[in-house]
Parts: structure tokens; C-alpha cells; sequence
């Protein structure tokens, strides 16, 4: 039987949507706002989130008229969803689309556990374990050490994932080599039209490459001039961005040894299952990925990460460790894996 065929007959009933929004300000300069999912059916309530970036896209949420009501078994319900324009403006971008989805889709899945007294490990007969995390965040314009030696005098074991830009140099890579603590750069070259996009930059590639030998290297731009620094260090190379089903894993320029996976970008249960059964069977390792989620979504990659890939270098730290400062009380790497009773339907309720 397959991840997805464990759940894909759930009994589902939903009654009536509802939203409930958060914001909140992050290390990376911006305002985050991102809406919770909130389905009620048969005397039960799923929740899940909706973490597209554009505001105005996330403010309209409300006005969707969602007309959801009825009965279903969950792979119903997804079909349903899949045929839906959930924007009643917008999408900013068209990967939004599936952003939204998986909010939907989040929710009904915690929905229809809970309405059948189940929860997702005990379904998937999986157990949950220990997550590492690390602490993602950008070094500041101009670029310094300063931000990660902060977190690191809060927790000297801290991990990260760093943005790079195309300041960054020889010297400041070796100052972050010193730390010990850097697992993953993202180059961020794979965002399309967005506006964190970066162009193909061999020379940055060449000195994370070099000053970092063993960090991973996320989304890099491939062209005849990057592949010449890649191809020395591919079982380093990673992807996010592109990531969303088996066929884009399959369109990579290489079969990869590492991928990000963001529940989000896949939209759907159905092809999130898939391609983590697929990547089980070809080998590639998997860690897990965050998306700035201020509600339920963080504990749900949790959880994801707790099942599927718990030692990997997971950029899913706690919610407050994307606050502009580090705080006291907060949680170290790796967090306890879920007892029993912190798990009911899809919610990692720590």
C-alpha cells in the first residue's frame, strides 16, 4: 500500500470554512502574513495554512466563497479542490496556486484524522522522531557575520542555512567556515520573476563551494559557465524552488543526492507522497523546508520531518526562531520527538 493510499479513503465531512490570519515581523526584514485554514465538519475542526507571499493575495482570502460542504472520502476532496480557483484575486504568482492548495488540503487531511479518531503517524505506521533543525536567515546588507555569531552566543550548537548574495567573498566564507555551523546555501537562482531571484553567478558558486566544503548548495542557476563549479561538488547540489511532484525531480539537469522538500510547493497530499516514496527509492536524501509559517503549518513540517527525514539539516525551526532576534527558552536542536498524545490528526501540538 502506498503513503497515499493510507489516506486516501478518510471519510471527510465538512460543514463550513473559516480563516483566521496572522503577521508578524521576521529576521529577513519583512512582514510576514499568512492565513489559517480553518474547516469545521461533524462536530470536528482541521486546520492548515496558507502561506503564499503576496499580501494582498493573502488579505483577499477571506472573500473566497469557498462552498465547500458535503461529504467525501479525501482524495474527493483534493480532486475538488484541484478543480477550484481558490484566489478570489490574484494569485500574485502562479505557484500560489499551490500554496493555497496545500492549505485546503492540510486542513481536510488534519480534519478527516481527527473525525476518524486517527492521527498521521499511526496511519502512515510510521513513528516520529527526534528532528534536527537549523536556523535559516540572511546575513544582512552588506553582508557580515554578525547575525550568526548572535544566534551562536544564544546556542554555540546552532546550525544554519544561509542566504548567500553575490557580496559575499573569500573572507567572509571563511569566517563562516570557522563556525562549523553552516549546512546548506541557497543561491537562490531557481525563483523565476520573483524578487529574491539571483542571476547564474559562477564566481559565488565557486567560493561556497570552495570555503564551505561541506555545506549544501541550493538552487543554483545551471548554464555551460556554473556547471564547470557544480560538476566538482554534485553530490552537494540541492533543489527547492523547482521541487513540486516527481516529474520536476525528473527534469533536473541531474539525477540530485539531496532535495528540499516543502510540503507546500506540492500542493497536493497525493503528489508530496509520491515523490517522497520516490526519492526513498532512488536514494535521494530529503530534508525539509519551511516557509515563514506563523500557525498550524509549522508543527504539520514538523511533523512531516519527525516521519520522513529527521536527521537531515531541516529548516524548521521553531516560529520563534524567525523573529529579528533570538530570545530566551528557545527550544534546541534536535526537539524531542512527539510522545503520543502531542499528535492528533496532522498537528504536531507542542
Amino acid at each position: 500500500m502506498t503513503l497515499y493510499e493510507r489516506v486516501a479513503d478518510l471519510p471527510l465531512v465538512v460543514d463550513r470554512v473559516e480563516f483566521e490570519q496572522h503577521e508578524r515581523d521576521t529576521s529577513s526584514g519583512f512582514t510576514r502574513v499568512t492565513t489559517e485554514v480553518v474547516l469545521h465538519g461533524d462536530g470536528e475542526v482541521g486546520r492548515g495554512e496558507d502561506v503564499t507571499y503576496d499580501e494582498d493575495d493573502q488579505r483577499a482570502l477571506p472573500d473566497l466563497d469557498a462552498d465547500l460542504a458535503g461529504e467525501y472520502a479525501f482524495d474527493e476532496f483534493s480532486t475538488t479542490l484541484g478543480e477550484r480557483n481558490l484566489f478570489p484575486t490574484g494569485p500574485g504568482r502562479d505557484d500560489f496556486r499551490e500554496y493555497r492548495r496545500w492549505g485546503f488540503e492540510s486542513a481536510a487531511l488534519d480534519l478527516a484524522l481527527r473525525q476518524a479518531d486517527r492521527d498521521l503517524p499511526g496511519v502512515l505506521d510510521r513513528d516520529p522522531e527526534p528532528v534536527r533543525f537549523v536556523a535559516s536567515t540572511n546575513l544582512g546588507d552588506p553582508p557580515t557575520t554578525d547575525r550568526v555569531e548572535r544566534w551562536l552566543d544564544h546556542d554555540p550548537t546552532l546550525e544554519f542555512k544561509l542566504d548567500a548574495n553575490p557580496e559575499w567573498d573569500a573572507e567572509l566564507v571563511a569566517d563562516l567556515a570557522e563556525t562549523g555551523a553552516v549546512q546548506v546555501v541557497d543561491v537562490k537562482a531557481q525563483y523565476g520573476e520573483a524578487e529574491v531571484n539571483q542571476p547564474p553567478d559562477a564566481d559565488l558558486y565557486r567560493v561556497v563551494r570552495e570555503g564551505l566544503p561541506d555545506a549544501l548548495v541550493e538552487d543554483p542557476a545551471v548554464t555551460d559557465e556554473t556547471m564547470a563549479v557544480l560538476e566538482a561538488a554534485s553530490e552537494r547540489v540541492t533543489w527547492d524552488a523547482p521541487i513540486h511532484g516527481v516529474e520536476s525531480v525528473e527534469a533536473l539537469p541531474f539525477e540530485p543526492d539531496w532535495l528540499n522538500v516543502k510540503p507546500s510547493r506540492f500542493g497536493s497530499v497525493a503528489s508530496l507522497f509520491e515523490t517522497l516514496e520516490y526519492c526513498d527509492r532512488r536514494g535521494i536524501q530529503t530534508y525539509g523546508g519551511g516557509q515563514f509559517e506563523l500557525g498550524v503549518g509549522r508543527g504539520q513540517i514538523q511533523l512531516l520531518a519527525a516521519l520522513f527525514y529527521p536527521d537531515a539539516p531541516n529548516d524548521v525551526a521553531p516560529k520563534r526562531y524567525n523573529d529579528p532576534e533570538p530570545t530566551a527558552g528557545l527550544p534546541r536542536s534536535p526537539l524531542d520527538a512527539p510522545a503520543p498524545d502531542d499528535v492528533v490528526g496532522f498537528r504536531w501540538e507542542r
